[in-house]
């Protein structure tokens, strides 16, 4: 690749603080709000104009799809976001789950009052493009926006990012999904003009299961109802209104009596490297493109969207895998599938999995410690990580990239931050009978 030499400059400081969150979704979002909850000053950087993540800019309104009448999990921040939004009208019915789908719109509003009311400092529309190092502690970020390339300083940095940018900035080892390991991407849509009545009686004449769509299962999930279309895009390939060669898995969620479905997660994009600026264009381009190919064929084939058109495109492609940090400890897929219990719990996640083909779906209760070592990257000091970048191998990447479990991670990281800070000591060296402490202060279940 072709270089050129950038002149050094002196860079202005924005801002100093405490604890700094890099990324807004349901991992940064939570990591903010529990420091912040603890009494320490905090700071939440976002590259969009809104927080929420996932949620709001890739249109991924189902926090809890798993979730049933026997499924134990942490509580904490990441039910608060349900709750929260129910309560300011920001919900609808979850059609397969014993939960709520989040507004993606009305989300952006709830974000906005929980940073407001716990009082962190936020920043949107910023880019976190390199760190601060002394030796092997990291001291802060460069950003860049509108406002020009500026520095923050913080005694606690968490990366939130999804990709483990900034542990990736400090050096910190990790590795990075390539290959079969690699998830596709979705360009999620929604629509308008749907015969809601219509379409329901559909899906009442023709019930989806969920191994009709998930290839490996228990079995114990085989039959549950899920909102599902396959055949119709059968019928949409013979007949060359969907190209044979993309791959289609259509699933609906929410949807409105004003004729609307608010998120249809379709899109299935392979090859996509989302730490790579080529790879993301490309791929934001063809999810459009493939979008309205599976809208036309829904027009066509599906009862109830003869009229529909395009309502929204998802903000971003919502990306699955790419980096993970290599942990003071990595999960494994033992012990997500063993119920794993670990002495430095930060939180539980249900038995759910759901990536490379496997759908473990918890109706009996079983559940696994989630571990404070899976949030410590190696080789840097004070840098905690959250969500879906945390350390783990294949299959447990299936359970720790889930909304739910990036809000656990989350939480424990904020907290865990603030303990350090108080009892100033780096975050390796943390008192983890002190940040469970904090954590079950704060609704979260430790064991």
């Amino acid at each position: 690749m072709k270089q050129i030499e950038e002149s050094s400059r002196m860079i202005p400081v924005m801002a100093e603080t405490d604890v700094l969150v890099v990324g807004s979704g349901p991992g940064g979002l939570a990591a903010a709000l529990a420091a912040a909850r603890e009494g320490v000053d905090t700071m939440l950087v976002e590259r969009f104009g809104c927080f929420g993540g996932n949620i709001t800019q890739a249109q991924v309104e189902t926090i809890a799809w798993y979730r049933h009448e026997k499924t134990v999990e942490a509580g904490g921040i990441g039910v608060e976001f349900e709750t929260r939004a129910k309560e300011m009208g920001g919900t609808h019915k979850d059609p397969e789950a014993l939960a709520e789908c989040l507004d993606a719109d009305m989300f952006k509003f709830v974000a906005d009052k929980l940073v407001e009311e716990a009082n962190i400092v936020p920043v949107l529309h910023c880019f976190a493009v390199e760190t601060l190092m002394e030796i092997n502690i990291i001291r802060g970020i460069i950003t860049e926006s509108k406002s020009g390339r500026q520095a923050i300083l913080a005694k606690r940095i968490i990366d939130a990012t999804g990709d483990a940018d900034i542990a990736h900035f400090a050096g910190a080892p990790y590795r990075k999904a390539t290959g079969d390991e690699m998830m596709s991407v979705t360009l999620s849509f929604g629509c308008s003009g749907v015969n809601v009545k219509r379409f329901r009686e559909y899906v009442d004449a023709h019930p989806a299961r969920l191994a009709d769509w998930a290839g490996s299962t228990s079995g114990k999930e085989d039959d549950l109802f899920t909102p599902y279309l396959g055949e119709p895009f059968l019928k949409a390939k013979e007949e060359g209104l969907i190209p044979k060669d993309i791959r289609v898995e259509v699933i609906w969620h929410s949807l409105t009596e004003a004729g609307e479905a608010t998120h249809i997660n379709a899109v299935r994009i392979h090859g996509i490297d989302p730490t790579n600026v080529w790879d993301l264009t490309r791929g934001e381009i063809k999810g459009r493109q493939h979008a309205m190919w599976i809208l036309e064929a829904m027009k066509k084939y599906i009862p109830g969207f003869e009229n529909a058109k395009l309502r929204t495109f998802a903000s971003t492609l919502g990306t699955r895998s790419s980096r993970k940090i290599i942990g003071e400890y990595n999960l494994t897929e033992y012990d997500v599938r063993n119920e794993a219990r670990f002495e430095d719990s930060i939180g539980i996640f249900p038995e759910f999995l759901d990536a490379y083909g496997v759908v473990i779906i918890p109706t009996t209760g079983r559940y696994f410690h989630v571990p404070y070592r899976i949030l410590i990257a190696q080789k840097v000091e004070n840098l905690l990580v959250a969500g879906r970048c945390v350390a783990g191998d294949k299959m447990s990447h299936a359970a720790t990239r889930q909304m739910m479990c990036c809000a656990v991670t989350g939480q424990g990281a904020g907290v865990a931050a603030a303990v350090s800070i108080k009892d100033n000591v780096n975050c390796r060296e943390v008192n983890i009978l002190k940040v469970q402490k904090g954590l079950e202060k704060q609704g979260v279940r430790i064991r």
